[in-house]
């Protein structure tokens, strides 16, 4: 909304879900700068596209499990191999969705984005976090995928926390171990370190809320002064955030490393803390990664 006060080429186009998403508003104060594509994400990708080809800037709003994960084809086209500057907002992503389901659940949404070529992927940990990545995304010139979870997540940023695309932020000091997390996990983790410092642990939190492109400075920082990495997210174990930091640490500073992941298996309908729980996604599972990884560091050492 308020990009769109100061900016007369943001536009908004909607998969039929303009309510759910929170792209209502929008349209009404808007009307001719937002198109409802009905259920038609494929098309929605398409049009996101020709407007960006005219110098607009389109906000293309849906489910993450139907953008991107429907229109793949026509983002990976249309989109990134023509470097159109579109942006992807996936809302409902991960485990949190709850009752709706398998089906409503996306876990691959950032293997299958941050795999295609000038795609940035941001994954912010909060609200105010999501509002800082809306505004970057706008001003980027490029594609972007914005992945947003639907519960409500507990606010560990501020107003004047930065927010910069490719830039990790380390939340909490620590030499034992370094928890990465990103999105709803960031909060876990947190409650995580706090729990494992009742122990004797002293663990380092970094907020990753920019999977492509990834911190490397950051993560291999963290890696040769904790020698031990844990990543946490909404995801599946394949191809997420987990991969990502893998990848930089295998080329730069290889270090015992735990996930913590929705491990290769779909969801189903659930409360959302009770999925949490069912798949391994809570504070106490992060301290089990973190006492793993360490217990790995000192046998090596």
């Amino acid at each position: 909304m308020e990009l769109g006060e100061y900016n007369q080429d943001v536009v908004v186009l909607s998969a039929d879900l303009t309510e759910s998403t929170r792209t209502l508003e929008f349209s009404k104060k808007y009307p001719g700068r937002f198109i409802e594509a009905g259920v038609a994400e494929q098309n929605m990708a398409g049009m996101a596209a020709g407007l960006a080809f005219e110098g607009k800037i389109p906000f293309a709003g849906s489910f993450s499990v139907f953008s991107p994960g429907r229109n793949w084809d026509q983002i990976r086209v249309s989109i990134c191999y023509s470097n159109a500057n579109v942006k992807i907002a996936g809302s409902h992503a991960g485990l949190v969705t709850g009752e709706d389901g398998a089906t409503h659940q996306a876990l691959e949404d950032i293997a299958i984005t941050r795999c295609l070529p000038n795609m940035v992927v941001l994954v912010p940990c909060d609200a105010l976090e999501a509002k800082k990545a809306t505004v970057a995304a706008a001003l980027y010139k490029g594609p972007v995928y914005l992945r947003l979870a639907r519960e409500k997540t507990a606010v560990v940023t501020t107003f004047e926390t930065p927010f910069e695309i490719g830039k990790a932020l380390v939340l909490r000091e620590g030499d034992d171990a370094a928890i990465i997390a990103c999105g709803t996990m960031v909060y876990p983790a947190l409650e995580a370190a706090e729990s494992l410092a009742a122990e004797g642990y002293s663990v380092c939190v970094i907020n990753n809320p920019s999977i492509k492109p990834l911190d490397t400075e950051t993560i291999v920082a963290a890696a040769v002064q904790t020698g031990a990495i844990v990543t946490a997210e909404e995801h599946q174990i394949n191809g997420g955030l987990g991969g990502a930091v893998a990848e930089v640490l295998a080329r730069n500073a290889p270090v015992p490393q735990e996930m913590v992941a929705v491990n290769d298996t779909f969801g189903e309908s659930g409360r959302p803390k009770e999925l949490l729980a069912k798949y391994g996604l809570t504070p106490w599972h992060i301290v089990d990664a973190v006492k793993r990884a360490v217990g790995r560091k000192q046998e090596q050492s």
